[in-house]
């Protein structure tokens, strides 16, 4: 019979060697939970395969040096259903390219949970509902495009905090209530809001910024 002192140590190294790939998995099964939202009629997900290790040998997927998913590239490729909130396990992520699909249903608020996020294209899709107030902890966030989609509500303000952003568009929704002028807001073009029920600019102390919603 076994020394119990060995049993514990085989039992040890199993763990050791298991633990890994369990733990850079869960953003395969993260990606993989998405796929089956998703129809895809020309099968551009077919590399998709769980039982890998990781996902980084997969199409439209990118990972750092350490395996870790950094890179989502689905943009134009036909697909449509939801998403939903295994996205937001996907802690390395730094850019999420979902445009000119056909996927609808509501933006996730885990998205907001993506605190590596530098660019977040999901533009001339089907989402509606309202912008998550999730997406101010985005702090890293430069490209945040949400154009030609069907979002209603206000602009949050909370997004007035993301002192990095350079681009953001919202242009062609059914948004409300006024924009927003302070932080980054203060340079965007009007171009971004345009086609909207938005209101003009905030003016300050006079009405409040979801008025007209």
């Amino acid at each position: 019979m076994a020394p119990v002192s060995l049993i514990f140590s085989s039992i040890l190294s199993f763990f050791l060697l298991v633990s890994p790939a369990l733990s850079t998995n869960s953003e395969g099964n993260a990606l993989h939970a998405l796929r089956s939202r998703f129809k895809d009629p020309t099968n551009v997900l077919q590399s998709w395969d769980p039982t890998l290790v990781n996902p980084c040998t997969w199409f439209h997927v990118s990972c750092d040096a350490n395996n870790h998913v950094i890179r989502l590239d689905l943009g134009n490729s036909n697909i449509s259903g939801t998403l939903g909130p295994e996205l937001g396990q996907l802690q390395h992520l730094q850019y999420l390219e979902l445009y000119r699909n056909d996927i609808g249903g509501k933006i996730p608020k885990e998205l907001g949970n993506l605190k590596n996020l530098v660019s977040l294209d999901l533009y001339e899709n089907r989402f509606e509902g309202e912008i998550p107030k999730s997406f101010a902890k985005l702090k890293s966030l430069r490209f945040l495009r949400l154009n030609n989609n069907k979002l209603t509500g206000s602009i949050p303000r909370e997004l007035t905090t993301l002192s990095d952003l350079k681009v953001f568009d919202v242009s062609n929704n059914n948004l409300c209530g006024t924009i927003p002028v302070d932080g980054p807001f203060a340079s965007f073009p009007m171009e971004s809001f345009e086609n909207n029920r938005l209101n003009g600019p905030e003016l300050l102390g006079l009405v409040p910024y979801d008025f007209g919603c």
